[in-house]
């Protein structure tokens, strides 16, 4: 880690003391691949005919795909087909990009560093079988004790939905839980939820 990167780190370990679990959101807070969701949400797009703003990717940061897919038919007044754009985005993904992401090392040291120690959760927007490949990568499968993704809940993020059930999945009560994040839906469901939260790229 770099100068800057540890003083980051030893900052939010401070903060994990006061926490019986942590709750880490994946893309863009545990792993550095925000990037490549944009450029798989464009190429995607591309193929519909959809010349995509990928700063609609920032503002729904968190979201599940289908949520993004939905907002991008709304905003461009296309009809899509959710579900085939969905999983054509994230094929597009795991081909391209997966296997290039790197971990956001300051955050993914916390995680390692509380193996034991805390109880530990992923709450993410993404699909099970894209979480499961990108967690391997970075050398976090098997490190944490819930994982809940799109799907899991009826509502993903900005709703506590996702977070209330990694609590539950934890059995820790929500304002024992310290929350990870990158974007303002995640957190939104973190305050929502009860739960102390830290946006990592704010620091």
């Amino acid at each position: 880690m770099t100068d800057k990167e540890l003083v980051k780190y030893h900052h939010l370990m401070k903060l994990s003391n006061e926490a019986k679990a942590l709750l880490f959101d994946v893309d863009g807070t545990l792993v550095n691949n925000i990037w490549a969701h944009k450029a798989a949400y464009v190429e995607t797009a591309s193929e519909y005919g959809i010349q995509l703003d990928d700063t609609l990717i920032d503002e729904t940061a968190g979201w599940p795909t289908v949520a993004v897919a939905e907002e991008i038919s709304r905003r461009y007044n296309v009809v899509l087909d959710i579900e085939s754009f969905s999983k054509r985005k994230s094929a597009i993904f795991i081909e391209k990009f997966v296997y290039e992401t790197q971990p956001v090392n300051f955050v993914r040291q916390v995680l390692i560093d509380n193996v034991g120690i805390k109880k530990i959760g992923i709450v993410s927007g993404g699909s099970r079988s894209t979480l499961n490949i990108t967690l391997d990568v970075v050398d976090v499968s098997g490190k944490y004790e819930a994982l809940v993704c799109a799907g899991d809940t009826e509502k993903g993020k900005p709703s506590p939905d996702p977070f209330l059930l990694c609590a539950r999945l934890l059995d820790v009560s929500p304002h024992e839980c310290l929350v990870f994040e990158d974007g303002d839906p995640g957190v939104t469901g973190a305050i929502a939820a009860g739960m102390s939260w830290v946006r990592i790229d704010q620091l």
